[in-house]
């Protein structure tokens, strides 16, 4: 299983619109092969920091994502938008999980 974090740097009056933009994200993602679950996190008590977590079945399937179409359409689609994103910048964390209980 492996586990990619990307931290959002956000300024807190445009914490709703980025949830709203992943919200139609999250619906997207059930399709993905390969994708277990998708999470958007957002922190309550600290401005500025909300957070995309998904979990794969594996390394490979997150790789066959971000080298997809759909995933490629989708960024190229926001870059060349004249709607600029609201966050400030982004972290990305990336963790092959070694021990797992449901």
């Amino acid at each position: 299983m492996y586990v990619v974090m990307n931290e959002l740097y956000v300024p807190k009056e445009a914490k709703d619109e980025m949830i709203k933009r992943f919200g139609k994200s999250a619906d997207n993602m059930t399709n993905v092969p390969g994708c277990l679950e998708f999470l958007f996190l957002n922190h309550e008590e600290e401005d500025g920091k909300q957070i995309v977590f998904t979990k794969w079945e594996s390394k490979e399937a997150y790789e066959a994502w971000v080298e997809s179409d759909a995933f490629k359409k989708a960024h190229k689609e926001r870059r060349e938008s004249k709607e600029k994103s609201p966050a400030s910048g982004n972290q990305l964390n990336a963790y092959e999980v070694v021990y797992h209980t449901s």
